[in-house]
Formats: structure tokens, sequence, C-alpha cells
């Protein structure tokens, strides 16, 4: 995969094709870098899944964190 940010003099751009992209269909794609939307990442909770998930699926979720959490407790344990 080739990828690489250039700013255009003119409409016009040149490119060169890796001889190992010859023969397949590739993409190519332009867009303005100043017109990506950045909106941060918001961390999400098990609060948020609230009425989205069934009771069960949510009891089955917990309990997997919790055993998890308790798996790696321990191993930090045998290490330390």
């Amino acid at each position: 995969m080739v990828r690489t940010i250039i700013t255009p003099e003119n409409t016009d751009v040149h490119l060169h094709i890796n001889k190992e992209y010859i023969g397949k269909p590739i993409e190519i794609t332009y867009l303005a870098l100043d017109e990506l939307e950045q909106k941060p990442v918001s961390k999400k909770t098990m609060a948020d899944f609230w009425g989205i998930l069934s009771d069960e699926t949510a009891l089955d979720m917990h309990e997997q964190v919790k055993q998890t959490r308790n798996e790696w407790e321990e191993r930090l344990k045998k290490q330390f």
C-alpha cells in the first residue's frame, strides 16, 4: 500500500504505479485534510448501553469483565 500527502500546485497530478499493482484494481481517493471532521472519541461505559442490551447479555458481559479482571490481577501477583 502506498499512502502519501501532497499539496498540489495545479489541477493535474501524475501518479507512478508500482509494478506489483499493474493489472490489479486499485482505489484512488483524494480529499482535503482540513475537510476531515475530527471529533474526540468518547469512552463508552456499560451505562451507555443501558436499554440496548438485554439484562441477560449485560449480566454475561459483566461476569466476563469480572473474570478477566480477576485473571489479570492473578497474573500481576505472579509477576511480582
